[in-house]
């Protein structure tokens, strides 16, 4: 992917062809393989397109090299298009009958997409899928079937400014173990000009901390709103009890875009965010020392949201044998160790655990905890509703809004929307 990044933070793509690029790749107009034996050729004389929402030359590049290798190797042709504006190129390409083979698919399209017959569910046809983490294929399966392989995953993370620890006396015992912890931290850290945690102000951290507390946007499968409930209220209690200390802040209130420019900067010395971090610490603040830790459990454990996407294939294509051969290949451990090195994904396969520990140990925290986390929501529609949410958050951060009446405006616009499905 990279990963989901939260709203205010996320580049969803480089610059490059539109997706008139894509014609020429043939699909079947019926559009009536979805769940049937995949079609077309597995070694030479196909013609695939993959799609992707890049996070930048490096992935452009790599998902480049990899295709290429594929199809060396098995005599296809496949074509890597960046699409600039990933949602709306995909949609124009299923209404217009013609989509790429092969493209991105986050949790939160999923649902949507499996729903209208857009995907060719080939989940049973993925190399040792019991590999990928459970959170992971949980996010892409519908009605009890796995569609399409993840391609890499990861976590929230406690991101700390190391210098900042050290002269407020702090050390590797320190790091917050829980909630109470965190306060305590947040407290020792915030100084003049700096406050101890800030993190964007959106549902994706705050959904971490909902899943901690012992709660969430919606029950397990997905077909009910838990939003106004005791754990979700004394969650969003505690953020803005410690928001009103002063130690705690959503990164826009003091003037920062998103978590990472608030940690980069020097305007808060702990942020909540995914792996997607290193990157942007490494290029915009490579200045700032940091460590990541994972995220302290709260009343209901240690929790975080997951953040991934998956390979989609698509349902009209008449090349599925051939793009579910690629897809194997793309998401196989050889592979993504080689993505993980060049552009920075954690890879989906538990196996690789220990392998990006020992490689990266400063991402090892974004994969921690892979085994007991959540996936986004993947109701559609149902990003609206969260949007609103980020509104009731921000009037929460500045007093115009209680805890409560945030929770109590989720619950009614989930349960609006649910009852229209």
């Amino acid at each position: 992917m990279q990963f989901a990044r939260t709203s205010l933070a996320v580049a969803t793509a480089v610059a490059a062809a539109t997706l008139l690029a894509a014609c020429g790749s043939g699909f079947d107009d019926d559009g009536d393989d979805a769940g049937s034996e995949a079609t077309g050729a597995t070694e030479g004389g196909g013609s695939l397109t993959v799609m992707i929402g890049s996070s930048g030359e490096a992935e452009t590049v790599a998902v480049q090299d990899a295709t290429s290798r594929w199809a060396a190797e098995t005599g296809n042709e496949v074509e890597v298009i960046p699409a600039q504006d990933l949602v709306q190129q995909l949609q124009q390409g299923l209404a217009g009958g013609n989509p790429p083979d092969v493209f991105y698919v986050s949790p939160d399209r999923f649902r949507m997409l499996a729903e209208g017959g857009s995907l060719y569910p080939y989940g049973d046809q993925i190399d040792d899928a019991d590999d990928i983490y459970q959170s992971l294929r949980d996010a892409f399966t519908y009605e009890d079937e796995l569609y399409c392989a993840p391609k890499d995953g990861g976590v929230h993370a406690l991101v700390i400014d190391t210098e900042a620890w050290t002269a407020a006396g702090l050390t590797e015992a320190d790091y917050p173990q829980d909630w109470d912890g965190l306060a305590a931290a947040a407290q020792a850290l915030t100084a003049d000009g700096r406050v101890g945690l800030a993190f964007t102000g959106d549902y994706n951290p705050v959904g971490t901390f909902m899943l901690a507390g012992g709660g969430f946007f919606v029950n397990d499968d997905q077909t009910e709103v838990t939003a106004d409930t005791p754990e979700n209220l004394a969650t969003l209690q505690y953020i803005k009890q410690n928001m009103d200390a002063g130690t705690f802040a959503f990164a826009p209130n003091i003037d920062a875009a998103w978590g990472g420019e608030a940690l980069g900067s020097g305007k808060s010395a702990m942020t909540i965010e995914g792996a997607w971090i290193v990157g942007a610490l490494q290029n915009d603040f490579p200045e700032r020392q940091w460590t990541a830790v994972p995220m302290p459990a709260g009343p209901g454990g240690q929790a975080a949201t997951a953040f991934t996407n998956c390979w989609g294939i698509a349902a009209d294509s008449e090349n599925q044998a051939a793009a579910v051969d690629l897809v194997n290949f793309l998401a196989g451990s050889e592979q993504q160790q080689t993505f993980a090195e060049a552009f920075g994904p954690i890879p989906s396969r538990a196996s690789l655990a220990d392998w990006n520990a020992e490689t990266f140990p400063e991402k090892a925290a974004f994969a921690e905890g892979m085994d007991n986390a959540r996936s986004q929501v993947a109701v559609p529609g149902f990003e609206s509703v969260l949007a609103d949410f980020n509104t009731q958050l921000e009037g929460m951060a500045a007093g115009t809004v209680t805890p409560e009446q945030a929770l109590q405006t989720l619950q009614t616009n989930g349960e609006a929307l649910l009852a229209q499905e």
